[in-house]
């Protein structure tokens, strides 16, 4: 039996640097890839060299959408505008809803060894955009982790997978983001709805989705079906992450994500003028 293409497009991300001089490859928000509706931007930060993460993100404002940095590896101090304060650790993630705006910075808390993660933007409806700014910073500790046949580990870090819901609580757009790390040869099939927009990207090794292959540093935009399958050998790691499209105009501008261009002029006058937080 023939199963169906599950790959709609194959995209290998560009190396870039962001903040004051971070490298990092973007795989969203990059000409072969604009956006994902509701994803925005996807990043990927990994080095063991201090001089290619130590000047981090210094501060910047943001409104409209929300950020999520997942540590794979290091340790990242976040504070905002208004004293808040938390620490990102290995294995673990925060979601940050900028809503109305936000100003804060995200910097290194380490000055040597590997520093390496994900940050995730992920769009806001508009009837959300202007909701008041909160975090959630989630400790890997409370990530739960769903065990197939002890050769596959799946980290369930928002949305619902084999009954286990993630600890995020995202409800504007409630999306799926899972982290799968394969420790043998094993496969999966992941339930969706056909009308979500769904990505795997593959961060070590090689990973099968469907019939296709996909080799580390690269992301696969799936097709609309009803399942994911998803294979791979000892070695292989790759998130899937998908939502429902929110299926509204974008205008965007840097840290600003907005619906019309009037709203953009807006966001620049009021962080002007210190309306944010």
């Amino acid at each position: 039996m023939k199963h169906p293409k599950q790959i709609k497009q194959i995209v290998r991300g560009l190396a870039t640097q962001d903040g004051a001089g971070v490298t990092l490859t973007r795989i969203i928000g990059q000409p072969a890839l604009p956006r994902l509706d509701p994803f925005l931007l996807l990043d990927e930060f990994g080095s063991d060299k201090p001089q290619d993460y130590l000047a981090g993100f210094p501060e910047h404002p943001h409104r409209g959408f929300q950020t999520v940095t997942y540590m794979l590896a290091g340790k990242m101090e976040h504070k905002d505008s208004v004293g808040n304060t938390g620490l990102i650790e290995t294995g673990g993630i925060q979601w940050m809803n900028a809503g109305r705006g936000i100003i804060h910075s995200e910097m290194p808390k380490q000055t040597e060894g590997l520093m390496r993660g994900f940050q995730l933007w992920v769009n806001l409806p508009a009837k959300d955009k202007m909701s008041a700014p909160n975090y959630q910073d989630i400790k890997a500790a409370d990530v739960p982790v769903v065990n197939i046949s002890e050769g596959l580990k799946i980290k369930v870090l928002a949305g619902e997978f084999d009954g286990v819901i993630g600890p995020v609580s995202a409800q504007a757009v409630s999306p799926l983001f899972l982290d799968c790390v394969f420790e043998k040869k094993q496969a999966v099939v992941i339930p969706r709805e056909e009308q979500q927009y769904f990505f795997v990207y593959c961060y070590e090794g090689e990973v099968e989705v469907g019939n296709e292959k996909i080799i580390k540093g690269q992301l696969a935009v799936l097709e609309s079906q009803s399942t994911i399958e998803l294979g791979g050998e000892s070695g292989a790691q790759c998130i899937v992450v998908g939502a429902f499209p929110i299926n509204e105009p974008v205008a965007q501008y840097g840290p600003f994500v907005m619906n019309t261009e009037h709203e953009i002029q807006q966001a620049f006058e009021d962080y002007q003028k210190g309306r944010f937080v």
